[in-house]
């Protein structure tokens, strides 16, 4: 899906034969097999993004331009594409939509390289597994994830230590021990 833009009338014609609506995936499977290309979707991932981008662009596209003639409402999510039965006065007190800005604007498609889409994916995938989460409890419990392996005894031995130290009865802080508390829930996810 290398061109500007997809077949409005086309992805239509898909959203309307499958009521029950599509993935994201399942919509670009049966776009690749309609253009009569391999039914798999790109390895390489800026390929990738810009198929999942111009699919986006032309879903918003395609639901502004639903909603203005008042046909329909178009649901657009990467887990459940489909069509819905238009209501009248949906959108009169539109709020903020940045994804939707986003994927309108064709300079985010055109600006977006290779290493941009390699960070995003990096990015997603350290908010997913908490990574972020995981090194701020680490500090909360002055521990230092590149100083070896660490390991739950090692992390409940460093807790034990600090709640002794910090507990309200011993003269510490409520909020200091509601924070290493805080850290251990989250270490606990992580090292089981």
């Amino acid at each position: 899906m290398n061109q500007e833009t997809l077949p409005d009338c086309k992805l239509l014609d898909l959203l309307e034969a499958s009521p029950a609506g599509l993935t994201e995936y399942e919509l670009l499977l049966r776009l690749n097999r309609w253009q009569g290309r391999d039914e798999r979707l790109p390895d390489d991932t800026l390929e990738l993004f810009r198929s999942h981008f111009l699919l986006f662009h032309t879903l918003y596209r395609l639901r502004d331009q639903l909603h203005a003639e008042g046909r329909a409402s178009l649901q657009i999510s990467p887990l459940c594409i489909r069509l819905l039965p238009y209501q009248a006065g949906q959108g009169g007190l539109s709020e903020p939509e940045p994804l939707r800005d986003y994927y309108l604007d064709l300079d985010h498609l055109r600006d977006t390289g290779a290493e941009d889409v390699e960070q995003m994916l990096g990015a997603f995938w350290v908010r997913l597994q908490g990574g972020e989460d995981r090194q701020q409890a680490l500090a909360t419990l002055e521990l230092d994830a590149q100083a070896g392996e660490l390991d739950l005894t090692i992390i409940r031995q460093r807790y034990r230590q600090l709640v002794s130290l910090h507990h309200p009865d011993r003269g510490g802080c409520t909020q200091r021990l509601q924070r290493i508390n805080s850290a251990m829930e989250t270490l606990q996810r992580y090292y089981r």
